[in-house]
């Protein structure tokens, strides 16, 4: 790749825009990548003095190849081995400070995007988090712009019917996680059951790669009971490390000093209403760097 090259360098300048809007449309940082490369393939056979907007030019061919992989996904999806929980990335302290992307890439947000049509979740996603006009964003998906108006405001009653009411800031849910890391290192599973909502639920992610639940675990009582075991068996190897992925607080967690999955967690007026654990070795690869996140607002 020539870095001196015209057509490189603006690819280069978006590339990290790019594989935000491939992932928030994806879940996933490899088929994400994969979005990229194929949209630097098709980029070097452009005519740029033919193009008026290369940014929003590039989009367009990253969400079209989105588009088509997210078809392709969705049926991957149905014969998934248990839950699927998406990609978790590790990344750097400005993805948190921008609140709206660190919304948009949380695991429940991801979670609710998965319940959209394709072609809605390619015009909430450009709309709603990348801020691209109407224009642009019927350019990208094909449509008209008077049809992308009706699908970003069917996209928006489904996701805001969807989006967790009393949804704590990241402090507070900072504050959660911290007194769940006393509660398991202390073994106090009546604090951990002051901390749970008494319909929280547990997502775990092994993909049938690793062992994991292949059924979402619902309840308080049923959870805690679930982590006395935990504890039981491997208390004593077990640690939890705060870290951000996604632009959210997690915890690595480690058995024996190495890498068993990455927990996360959403809270909901001061209690636990879900957590997710990725389990999945193969989702695993991207916490031993910072992934470069942007929406270039």
């Amino acid at each position: 790749m020539d870095m001196t090259d015209p057509a490189t360098e603006t690819f280069v300048a978006h590339r990290a825009l790019l594989f935000t809007v491939a992932y928030e449309m994806l879940g996933s940082a490899a088929d994400a990548e994969d979005v990229v490369q194929e949209t630097w393939l098709k980029w070097t056979g452009v005519d740029l003095s033919s193009v008026r907007d290369q940014r929003a030019y590039l989009v367009t061919i990253a969400t079209r190849q989105a588009l088509g992989r997210l078809r392709v996904l969705g049926r991957r999806k149905e014969t998934y081995v248990g839950p699927w929980l998406p990609e978790p990335l590790l990344t750097a302290p400005d993805v948190a400070e921008d609140v709206e992307l660190a919304d948009s890439l949380s695991t429940a947000m991801l979670l609710v995007l998965e319940t959209l049509t394709p072609t809605e979740r390619a015009v909430f996603v450009l709309r709603e988090v990348f801020a691209f006009d109407y224009a642009e964003v019927a350019e990208a998906v094909g449509k008209t712009q008077a049809a992308v108006r009706q699908i970003a405001h069917r996209a928006r009653e489904h996701v805001a019917a969807r989006r967790p009411r009393g949804t704590a800031s990241q402090e507070q849910t900072k504050g959660a996680m911290a007194a769940f890391q006393r509660a398991i290192d202390n073994g106090d599973l009546q604090g951990l059951l002051d901390l749970l909502a008494p319909d929280v639920v547990l997502l775990a992610d092994g993909g049938g790669v690793i062992q994991a639940m292949p059924r979402p675990l619902l309840g308080a009582e049923k959870l805690v009971r679930f982590y006395a075991a935990i504890l039981r068996n491997f208390g004593s190897i077990m640690t939890l490390e705060p870290a951000q992925a996604n632009g959210c607080p997690v915890f690595l967690a480690y058995l024996d000093g190495t890498l068993d999955g990455v927990m996360s967690m959403k809270v909901e007026d001061n209690l636990i209403t879900e957590l997710y654990y990725v389990r999945n070795p193969e989702k695993l690869s991207r916490l031993t760097e910072e992934t470069a996140l942007s929406r270039e607002l």
